[in-house]
């Protein structure tokens, strides 16, 4: 999955990255076109989605932290893919055997939707509105998550079924893969809850809560997807409320709903955060762009798709997702897909009695070379040194170094001075100096250094300590 909604990448951009996945046989690409940052397809008969909601104010820098834009700051950043710029896609991907899944998430994240128009919403007002473009808009809790921002569509407004009917024929028309995705996820209803309209469309179609409300709105968008001659795919909560009846299941959230879906005889893509996220980072938090959590390149390789107990005919494959919100060129989203792509690939295509990761680590190696004449950009995060910390009786510091690939040693040094192959090597868990205030680490092989220098003060290492 290419998410080209929160930064939006050329039509060249894709067809690169089609060229990259072809060559370890992936053959779908799942392409995210709308979200609350852009919405990147034209759509003839809703001219407003690609005059307002293509376009929002750039910022650079930590997504999630930028200030929303002042009423007067020009909308200079974004774009959007033609109905030309779409079959020409199609055609080159499908030239390569590569099918295009197109996603339109709804009815949350539709923030660019509802910033082109305002009167999608369930709090209508035009002032109210605009593309983000990286501001702090929901709330996460221990509860789960609350809207700042009222960014779904109304599933009780006739208008929205009228509009999106308008944007699936145009979709359907573009894409002749036979899915299309209504995305579905981390729709935040705490603005539903309040709202006169929700409380007489549960009160007429008697639905007790609102994961029964959206469960109405996908059915409602299953039958849509339905007349224009497609099955509908959608991220695991749809399956909150009751599942639409012909509806398969892309499995986000760990494999659980996949499984759920799985033996209630539906189709079902396995694409868990736990082994597929390919945006979070992949080495010590200290090295990499910050994301919410890590995926090393060795747990990427375990994926397995078709889970304990599952009947394997209704798993329909594996698919690993690279979301751009802190991805801002190529160069960037390059270094986050490969090789956690390779092991993706080699997961959903290898029966699992063939895996070996010692193997496969030495054919990543091996393929570095080639992508270095490529010229593409790849992280070496599989070399990186791994420190866990703990506490031992009287809260002193005990590390543990580590590396995913065999036959590296690991120097380190606590003297504020660099490491090289002549420091300490490391053979058992390692008392922190009381004295000291810095842990530097490096892997070297063959006496060369192979993996990043990574430097930790005391106060980070003693937020680690369990």
């Amino acid at each position: 999955m290419f998410d080209v909604s929160r930064h939006f990448f050329t039509k060249q951009d894709v067809k690169d990255f089609v060229d990259e996945m072809v060559k370890y046989k992936m053959n779908l690409l799942h392409i995210t076109l709308s979200n609350d940052e852009g919405w990147r397809i034209e759509i003839k008969s809703l001219p407003k989605l690609t005059e307002v909601g293509a376009w929002r104010v750039e910022r650079v820098g930590s997504f999630g932290t930028f200030p929303p834009p002042a009423p007067n700051e020009p909308r200079t950043y974004g774009g959007f893919y033609t109905h030309e710029d779409i079959k020409e896609l199609v055609q080159y991907a499908q030239d390569r055997f590569v099918n295009i899944l197109p996603e339109i998430d709804v009815p949350g994240h539709s923030l660019a939707a509802i910033a082109s128009y305002p009167e999608l919403s369930c709090t209508p007002g035009a002032e109210k509105y605009h593309v983000s473009p990286g501001e702090k808009i929901m709330d996460w809790h221990s509860k789960g998550f609350t809207a700042l921002i009222d960014n779904t569509l109304c599933p009780a407004n006739e208008k929205v079924y009228t509009f999106l009917d308008k944007v699936f024929t145009e979709v359907a028309a573009l894409f002749p893969f036979e899915y299309i995705h209504m995305g579905g996820d981390e729709c935040a209803k705490n603005f539903w809850e309040k709202n006169p309209q929700i409380l007489a469309l549960m009160k007429r179609e008697k639905l007790k809560d609102m994961h029964e409300v959206q469960s109405y709105f996908v059915k409602r968008v299953e039958k849509i997807i339905e007349s224009k001659g497609k099955k509908m795919i959608g991220w695991d909560e749809i399956l909150e409320g009751g599942l639409a009846p012909n509806a398969a299941v892309m499995s986000w959230r760990g494999v659980k709903g996949g499984i759920e879906a799985a033996k209630l005889g539906h189709e079902v893509v396995m694409s868990p955060t736990t082994f597929a996220y390919l945006d979070y980072m992949q080495s010590d938090a200290s090295l990499e762009p910050p994301v919410y959590a890590t995926l090393r390149l060795k747990t990427a390789y375990s994926f397995e798709p078709v889970p304990e107990g599952v009947d394997p005919k209704y798993i329909k494959g594996g698919q690993g997702n690279i979301w751009t919100e802190q991805i801002y060129n190529t160069r960037h989203l390059q270094y986050m897909v490969w090789p956690r792509g390779l092991a993706i690939a080699e997961s959903v295509w290898s029966p699992k009695e063939k895996k070996n990761w010692n193997d496969f680590s030495k054919r990543v190696e091996a393929n570095f070379g080639r992508m270095d004449q490529r010229e593409i950009r790849y992280s070496r995060a599989m070399f990186d040194p791994i420190v866990n910390v703990k506490k031992d009786s009287k809260g002193g510091l005990i590390l543990e170094f580590s590396s995913e690939v065999e036959g590296l040693d690991i120097h380190y040094s606590f003297d504020n001075s660099h490491p090289d192959n002549y420091y300490p090597k490391y053979s058992a868990p390692v008392v922190f100096p009381k004295e000291a205030s810095m842990l530097r680490v490096i892997t070297y092989r063959e006496g060369k250094p192979i993996g990043r220098r990574i430097s930790l003060p005391i106060e980070e290492l003693k937020k680690r300590a369990k």
